[in-house]
């Protein structure tokens, strides 16, 4: 028996060239936008620290800061998780673009919160 080439198509081969050229800007504006906050916290930690940790030891604050950063690169597999299950249920395209949105909300929660020096330390019990 002679095998005959399989006519059957893959996914990818029936996409034009401007559409795979919108995927990867698509893919690449959102990976720009997290390495950007990645970025943007790193060099700004020195003012982070100061503005948002108590006054005392400036090594306690950086360490703050850090650990905050540290952190963030701790929950990056759980959100990766999550966001492929959202992914998977939603779609690609939903998955992206909900995950650039709430990177951008978290710079903006960043740029909109008060100092410590406004807020002060909170009360542990009501």
């Amino acid at each position: 028996m002679v095998d005959q080439p399989s006519t059957a198509t893959t996914p990818h081969s029936n996409l034009d060239t401007k559409t795979r050229l919108k995927s990867i800007l698509g893919g690449s504006a959102g990976n720009l936008v997290e390495w950007y906050d990645w970025y943007v916290y790193a060099a700004f930690t020195l003012y982070f620290a100061h503005a948002f940790f108590p006054k005392g030891s400036q090594t306690a604050q950086l360490l703050q800061a850090a650990a905050i950063f540290a952190v963030g690169f701790l929950m990056r597999p759980i959100g990766a998780w999550i966001m492929g299950i959202y992914s998977d249920r939603k779609g690609r395209k939903a998955g992206l673009t909900l995950s650039v949105t709430l990177m951008c909300v978290g710079s903006l929660l960043i740029a909109v919160t008060p100092s410590y020096e406004s807020i002060g330390d909170l009360p542990l019990s009501y």
